[in-house]
């Protein structure tokens, strides 16, 4: 890894938000790098509230959206509530479809087959809403780009309102209402939602017009805030908030498909991290192994016993998306071997029998390898199917972009994007993607940067730093945990290789012969050697509790160390 040292604040700055905080100068250049310089962006910091969302109106097209459901609402028109097939998809249509349902019982939902269908509207979900009498689509995280298909939906007399926050082509669909902040001319002031995210703030504008308020709403934020750390999403401005009041009803009264989910889980109290590593691939699961739908019925389900069953199902379907994640990873890292690829600036897989469900997991896999732009191509059809994930810094989208001629269709974000394209073109595909990124990106950027907030020493380090850091949470992008480098520490002599298959690193380190604290570094036992022998050496970590014995201590979570 590259060490990167974040820039220090003026001590200017630093001293007058400690004095305005009564904080040390820790907690205040932690803050100032988080863009918070005064007492009102601290206060709306450390205490998000309601107040901080934003109008819902102000979005482009909210009014129309708004206006078309009600009419539909009022007649009883049968409303499709269509989503995508990850959690994103999922959490939006279970969040749309039972809000709606307090209002009308004519409201049904739809995810596309991930196989079958592909990713977002498909001429079959049309069919289907035309087949049973659907005079209204609702689209969430999807549908931006699906100009064919709305127009398709117009001549069967459906229309359509699109939710989504992908980044739109030149040109939009057809549709009653377009909502997307990345709309160039929608001047919504915040521009990172989620596709659940836009779904809540429509469900905000709906409830804005029957006088009721962001308080009557806060039993779906556990769904939003899910989808929030599920797709990767700054958590900043309106994220941060959403999240953070999601976190709260997921702890404290969650809805009875998470209760399901959860029952096994000895945690008091979940962060964003073990949404997205609990919660959110269970959910996907059921997309990349069996079917969507699942997902969404156990998000809405009120029945604990039938929901329990629900969970069971979801629970198989997870293990069978571990030991297919395992076995393809196997097979693509001994493909890049076999073929001779590890000099390449780029990774471009293929076998026709992978698993399309979990192409997106291997393609990030190989990324944490070899560290470059990865895609994992397989089967679909008559075409192949790929997903992309990039590196940080690199746009793979603009990257796809630049291979469009042998492109059948694409889309997705700066790190991440799927794409499908005919058998024949994939050689020339991998050739030209190859040749783009090489062209194109820096060097430096195939190295894995660790961003580093601050130098401390150890006896900086105490539980009321922890307290503190502890109060910047949500992290995520946009708002990491604060990552911290100390330099001239020494192994007291009780260091050691830890854990059933001796991967892990435990660390009892000294500085300057005192201020004795532990730290673990997961899969760091090769570094053992840098430390041994009392020999001095540096290390970036960030501070978490450690309780041992019923005793609780602040220790370091080693992301590095170096000689």
């Amino acid at each position: 890894m590259r060490w990167t040292l974040k820039p220090k604040p003026d001590s200017e700055k630093i001293k007058a938000l400690q004095k305005a905080l009564n904080v040390d100068e820790v907690v205040a250049t932690l803050l100032i790098q988080r863009g918070i310089e005064n007492y009102e962006d601290a206060k709306s910091f450390f205490r998000p509230s309601f107040e901080h969302l934003h109008d819902p109106f102000l979005m482009k097209d909210m009014d129309k959206a708004v206006e078309r459901i009600q009419k539909a609402l009022s007649v009883g028109e049968n409303i499709l509530v269509y989503g995508d097939y990850d959690v994103d998809g999922t959490t939006s249509v279970a969040l749309m479809s039972s809000y709606l349902k307090t209002k009308q019982q004519n409201i049904a939902t739809y995810i596309p087959d991930r196989y079958d269908e592909g990713y977002g509207i498909s001429y079959k979900g049309i069919d289907f809403a035309h087949d049973n009498d659907f005079s209204l689509i609702i689209a969430l995280d999807c549908g931006v780009k699906a100009i064919d298909k709305v127009v398709y939906a117009k001549e069967r007399g459906i229309d359509f309102i699109i939710c989504d926050h992908h980044r739109p082509s030149d040109s939009l669909p057809d549709a009653v209402a377009v909502l997307d902040p990345k709309r160039e001319d929608c001047k919504y002031p915040y521009k990172e939602l989620c596709g659940c995210g836009v779904g809540f703030k429509l469900i905000q504008a709906l409830a804005q017009k029957e006088r009721k308020t962001v308080e009557d709403l806060i039993e779906y934020l556990d769904l939003v805030a899910t989808a929030i750390g599920a797709d990767i999403v700054p958590i900043t401005g309106e994220n941060r908030v959403l999240a953070y009041f999601g976190l709260q009803v997921i702890n404290t009264r969650p809805r009875t498909g998470f209760q399901a989910i959860l029952k096994e889980v000895k945690k008091d109290e979940l962060t964003i991290t073990d949404v997205v590593f609990i919660i959110a691939p269970r959910i996907n699961a059921a997309g990349r192994m069996k079917h969507g739908n699942h997902a969404v019925t156990l998000l809405t389900e009120t029945d604990i016993n039938f929901a329990a069953e629900c969970a069971m199902d979801i629970e198989q379907f997870n293990k069978d998306r571990k030991e297919a994640d395992r076995r393809i990873t196997q097979e693509a890292l001994q493909q890049i071997e076999d073929n001779k690829e590890q000099d390449r600036f780029t990774t471009v897989v293929y076998d026709e029998n992978w698993h399309k469900g979990v192409i997106g997991i291997v393609a990030s896999r190989l990324t944490e390898t070899y560290y470059r732009p990865t895609l994992v191509f397989t089967n679909s059809g008559n075409m192949l199917a790929a997903s992309a994930r990039s590196v940080k810094g690199f746009d793979v989208y603009n990257a796809l972009e630049d291979c469009s001629e042998y492109i059948e269709q694409f889309g997705g974000h700066k790190y991440a994007a799927g794409l499908t394209l005919k058998k024949e073109n994939y050689i020339g595909f991998k050739k030209k993607f190859e040749e783009v990124v090489k062209t194109t990106i820096e060097e430096h950027l195939l190295i894995p940067e660790l961003k580093i907030n601050l130098e401390i020493e150890l006896d900086q380090i105490d539980n009321k730093l922890l307290r503190i850091v502890n109060q910047f949470a949500p992290f995520g992008p946009g708002n990491m945990t604060p990552v911290f480098m100390t330099k001239n520490l020494q192994d007291s002599g009780y260091s050691k290789i830890v854990g059933e298959d001796k991967s892990h690193l435990r660390v009892t380190v000294t500085q300057n012969g005192i201020n004795n604290i532990t730290g673990i570094g997961f899969g760091m036992a090769e570094k053992f050697h840098l430390i041994s022998d009392k020999k001095p050496f540096m290390a970036a970590y960030t501070i978490d509790e450690n309780i041992w014995n019923g005793v609780t201590s602040v220790q370091m979570k080693l992301k590095d160390i170096k000689a």
